[in-house]
């Protein structure tokens, strides 16, 4: 805490009582680095929540569900070696997680008619159902959330997003 004699000339805001449990605590406000940085750890961290449960109760690995994510959101077959590349795994890795999914009933190898040794993984559609309805109410957030803001609003927040997810894409550490 700042004191008269110590030059900070920041005033000291007046103790307020605790939050009730559950409660999400204020944030900062602005535009700086330190409140998009604070909004989008909470954001991450409810995400997390929602994925250890959803992993938890279909008995996988949160890197499972992330490799899940990766196959639905994929712009074309996703195959194990895109799969590694996306989520920075070994080979070994992708195998052991590729191998979960499908004995839990998540995805399908398909071998590829014209190269047999291609194999493209596909999200079964009744685990993609199963996924969806535990993530309604995320969804349901979502819309919540974008009905809040115009059409030019959202504009803005799906270019920053598109440009975070360019620059989170520059930190992968590589193959060496």
């Amino acid at each position: 805490m700042a004191t008269a004699d110590d030059g900070d000339q920041r005033a000291v805001a007046p103790r307020t009582p605790p939050a009730p449990a559950g409660a999400v605590p204020p944030a900062p406000t602005g535009t700086d680095l330190f409140s998009l940085a604070v909004q989008l750890r909470r954001m991450n961290g409810g995400i997390n929540r929602l994925v250890h449960g959803f992993a938890g109760e279909q008995g996988l690995h949160a890197t499972d569900v992330q490799a899940l994510a990766a196959i639905l959101d994929a712009d074309g077959p996703m195959t194990p070696g895109r799969l590694r590349e996306h989520l920075g795994l070994t080979s070994g890795a992708v195998t052991a997680c590729v191998d979960r999914l499908e004995r839990a009933g998540h995805i399908r190898r398909v071998r590829e008619s014209a190269n047999r040794r291609v194999v493209h993984l596909h999200y079964a559609p009744d685990a993609k159902a199963v996924a969806r309805s535990y993530f309604r109410p995320l969804a349901r957030a979502a819309q919540g959330a974008h009905a809040r803001f115009t059409e030019d609003e959202l504009a803005v927040v799906l270019r920053f997003l598109q440009a975070m997810n360019e620059e989170m894409a520059a930190l992968r550490p590589s193959d060496g």
